[in-house]
């Protein structure tokens, strides 16, 4: 063959850098660590035990004691952050979400107990939004049509901010994608001495038939969609009007959810700021990697780290996975 025909050949040879496992982790591009990993669990009100969560294996609605526990093991693993969400009785339900805003509410309750147990070695999160609370299961209050009322919405999600700060969590994260939420969030936060407190914007939350598990997760009453306020997977521009308007509005970090259909939406929003950019690989993708894995079609453990590296390689500084104390261990 000559150098002719085929340019470099055979002096370039690019296989060179992929003949040991020790030369293919030197000049790995991108690689994981335990303090990417953010950890999402849900803490379940009146239950003594914990109950698994049948759509999505392995991950369970925590009473208040076992989520301590986790919270500890995260922190052992050197996971970076956990991620709360409430899951109050059915009962508690109502039209305004009220359960949400109680000081006594079930995450405000996750929140004190996890902060009172690893203090700030680890970054507490909380999902501000209403859908966890709500009898209609969307995420804000109705209007007399029975749309989503996006600026009366805005009224209880300044609430929630509020109560979630005192209970001492260090970032909340609005996910209701009501426009404004952000700048409103802020003020109120602001306002009541937590000008510490950060947000982690979710900036394009698009409207994904992958968040199929997480209504059992969390017990969603709703009946319908959310079409009308969570983003259309047809669109991508559209993400970055979003994300103009959360940093103007004073986002300290933003995210892509879900994860890996929105490879190309993260790496657009990774290529465009300064913050921190976080991605989200939601239940549907656990459930998926799961559901094969059990039939053996796929290799668990070697899918769950290639898409997790996938979110690196797109720009995410940090992955909320429900494999994060697992795979920061292995790691």
């Amino acid at each position: 063959m000559s150098s002719s025909t085929y340019g470099n050949f055979p002096g370039a040879r690019p296989r060179r850098l992929r003949t040991t496992p020790a030369m293919r982790r030197m000049v790995a591009e991108h690689r994981l660590h335990p303090a990417d990993l953010i950890l999402p669990a849900f803490v379940r009100e009146g239950i003594s035990e914990p109950v698994a969560i049948g759509a999505m294996p392995g991950v369970v609605q925590h009473t208040r004691d076992t989520l301590r526990k986790a919270a500890v093991e995260a922190v052992e693993a050197g996971v970076a952050g956990i991620m709360l969400f409430g899951v109050p009785e059915d009962a508690k339900k109502d039209a305004a979400g009220t359960a949400g805003t109680d000081p006594d509410g079930i995450l405000q309750q996750g929140i004190r107990d996890v902060r009172a147990e690893v203090g700030d070695d680890l970054v507490i999160m909380s999902d501000l939004c209403l859908d966890e609370y709500t009898d209609h299961g969307h995420c804000g209050v109705l209007d007399g049509e029975g749309r989503v009322d996006n600026d009366a919405t805005l009224e209880r999600y300044a609430e929630m901010a509020q109560v979630q700060a005192d209970a001492g969590v260090h970032v909340v994260g609005p996910s209701g994608m009501m426009d404004g939420q952000v700048g409103v969030i802020r003020d109120a936060l602001d306002q009541t001495g937590h000008e510490d407190v950060s947000i982690l914007a979710y900036t394009a939350k698009y409207a994904s038939a992958f968040f199929g598990p997480f209504r059992e997760a969390v017990g969603s009453s709703l009946k319908g969609d959310r079409k009308t306020y969570q983003q259309d997977y047809g669109n991508s521009r559209e993400s970055l009007r979003e994300l103009a308007l959360d940093l103007q509005e004073g986002a300290d970090m933003v995210m892509v959810k879900p994860g890996m259909p929105y490879l190309d939406v993260l790496a657009k929003i990774a290529q465009s700021v300064d913050v921190p950019v976080a991605a989200y690989q939601i239940s549907g993708e656990y459930a998926m990697v799961e559901a094969a894995a059990e039939k053996g079609w796929i290799d668990r453990d070697a899918a769950i780290l290639e898409a997790l590296t996938g979110f690196k390689r797109a720009g995410a500084d940090m992955i909320l996975t429900y494999w994060a104390t697992e795979v920061a261990r292995k790691l």
